[in-house]
């Protein structure tokens, strides 16, 4: 018994160094999630936006790779499964950005942009250059297309 108990702990271990039990804690709960959601209950329609807000935390959770928050976020939701093209959601937000922008989260720019008061920009609705050594390394230097793909 001891034996395996130890067995079990070296295994919790090696999980969590390698940081695969903390994904395979998400998935799970996805998938409970997944069993337990009400299919013959509908879900109130999305207003438009709910839609853009969903959308904009849906890029933000796979730039940040919580895939399984971002599956959950999607079936909850009644997000379609494909996300909406990155160009589309600025232009319907009305948003400039500039390139150093586009290498992150849209929320990572507005954010920006309201922590500095819109001070960066004369003009309505740019987006401010956003220092990237404040964010995630993950996805930087990555085309908009390519971060996006599941």
């Amino acid at each position: 018994i001891l034996t395996d108990l130890f067995m079990v702990l070296v295994l919790k271990d090696t999980l969590e160094k390698r940081g695969a039990l903390g994904q395979i804690k998400a998935r799970i709960r996805a998938e409970v999630f997944n069993a337990l959601d009400d299919q013959s209950e509908p879900r109130p329609p999305l207003s438009h936006e709910n839609f853009l807000i969903n959308e904009l935390i849906r890029e933000y959770l796979e730039y940040n790779k919580y895939k399984y928050a971002a599956s959950v976020l999607t079936a909850e939701s009644g997000q379609p499964e494909v996300p909406l093209d990155r160009q589309f959601l600025a232009k319907e937000l009305n948003i400039v950005e500039d390139t150093s922008a586009k290498s992150v989260p849209l929320l990572y720019g507005i954010l920006s942009h309201f922590l500095h008061g819109g001070k960066e920009e004369s003009t309505q609705n740019t987006l401010p250059k956003v220092s990237l050594r404040n964010y995630p390394k993950q996805n930087i230097g990555k085309p908009p297309t390519e971060r996006n793909q599941k």
